[in-house]
């Protein structure tokens, strides 16, 4: 990885091959006269096709020259890991399937900025999204010294000037062209358009990525187990997979049956409401799944303690200040709690639905307990039942007690 050798200081570009960055290419080179080179992190969703095909049309666009990172893995290690052993979800509804990438984008990013000795990064964010928050956040507290460009918020572009940009020039514009914005990672794929501008109504059927045919062509139920060791995915049906290979297998099955599909309406980092359509199929089962684990090994006072800092943990990441130190001790707390999170869950795919079937573990507490709810009693007996109910009966009759008190007394 080599900088411009014309002396000439080249401008890093945080490039997804969306509008926004297809747009930016030519206006930075056209509007600052410095060459532009684009830096791709895969966090998922690119395969070697796409890859190809982002490469192209940067060249296209008139990039210098194009990079592609592989960053799946440190994204998964770094920042996945730790949503899903903490059941995170924005809004109870939302797996944080894109945006949580952008912290480790732009430290990847700033890294190449430092080894190019290049002074200036830009992005393709707009005024009105999250990313800008969330990229300029990480690069000021990582790079306080470069110069931050983002021409399509700072110069206030709509996306049909950006498209009239393009085609005035014979560039290549997206397959959506200004009609929905895509974004696809490890962990899902969100769309925004048009319908997603208000709160009524869903995109139409043509514009969903991954689960687009699973109503139209409905499969027959399949039943498949996933395996879990502290916490992390390890294997699908009985066969050892890494946790980014298995997110990927388990995307393209349950996707085939519209699993994962949602549109989430919520608070965005600068304040509005928003709303965008995305699908996660593997977040969804993994995410459900490994909650379903977690209720047979773990106790209820660890599962409640896990709930008040994942929930924070989650937005923080969401909001752009994964950077932060108090990330890393809640890291520290969700890796504690998943030394148990150890065993196999039985799950079952129809159309547009998941159902958990059955888990199991060697740590199980439910296996641990001589008793059977509901049947039999193991390790008390019937007179101890009797005195538990009398003594956790005690606070409200003290409190129902007192009141006639007051009542009785005279005024």
């Amino acid at each position: 990885m080599t900088s411009n050798q014309s002396g000439v200081t080249p401008i890093l570009l945080a490039f997804s091959g969306g509008l926004d960055t297809s747009f930016c290419v030519p206006w930075l080179k056209e509007t600052y006269g410095r060459p532009v080179i684009t830096v791709t992190v895969d966090t998922g969703g690119i395969d070697a096709d796409a890859a190809k095909t982002l490469e192209k049309r940067a060249f296209e666009l008139g990039a210098s020259a194009h990079h592609l990172i592989p960053a799946k893995t440190a994204y998964f290690d770094r920042v996945l890991k730790f949503l899903l052993i903490g059941n995170a979800r924005r809004g109870q509804v939302y797996p944080f399937c894109v945006g949580a990438e952008r912290v480790l984008q732009a430290q990847t990013i700033a890294e190449i900025a430092n080894t190019l000795k290049a002074t200036s990064v830009a992005h393709g964010c707009t005024a009105a999204g999250n990313d800008q928050v969330r990229f300029e956040v990480a690069l000021r507290t990582l790079a306080p010294g470069l110069e931050i460009l983002a021409p399509v918020r700072d110069r206030a572009f709509k996306r049909h000037e950006q498209l009239q940009f393009l085609n005035e020039r014979n560039l290549p514009v997206p397959p959506f062209g200004a009609a929905y914005s895509v974004n696809r990672g490890l962990w899902g794929i969100t769309i925004g358009g048009k319908e997603t501008l208000t709160s009524t109504g869903s995109i139409p059927d043509d514009a969903w990525v991954l689960t687009k045919d699973a109503y139209t062509t409905p499969l027959a139920p399949a039943r498949h187990t996933i395996g879990f060791e502290q916490g992390v995915p390890v294997a699908l049906d009985g066969m050892a997979m890494s946790p980014v290979a298995l997110i990927e297998a388990l995307e393209q099955i349950a996707a085939s049956f519209g699993i994962g599909r949602g549109i989430h309406l919520g608070d965005t980092v600068i304040g509005t409401k928003g709303r965008v359509a995305f699908e996660a199929p593997a977040a969804e089962v993994l995410l459900t799944a490994h909650r379903e684990l977690e209720k047979l090994v773990l106790t209820g006072r660890q599962s409640r303690i896990k709930e008040l800092v994942a929930a924070p943990y989650g937005d923080l990441v969401h909001e752009g200040h994964h950077l932060d130190p108090v990330c890393r001790d809640i890291e520290a707390l969700l890796i504690s709690s998943q030394s148990r999170v150890t065993g196999t869950v039985s799950v079952l795919f129809r159309p547009g639905s998941l159902f958990i079937e059955g888990v199991s573990s060697p740590y199980s507490l439910m296996a641990a307990s001589k008793g059977v709810y509901g049947e039999a009693a193991g390790e008390w007996t019937p007179a101890d039942a009797l005195g538990y109910s009398k003594m956790l009966a005690l606070t409200g009759m003290f409190y129902t007690r007192a009141g006639q008190q007051s009542k009785d007394s005279p005024q």
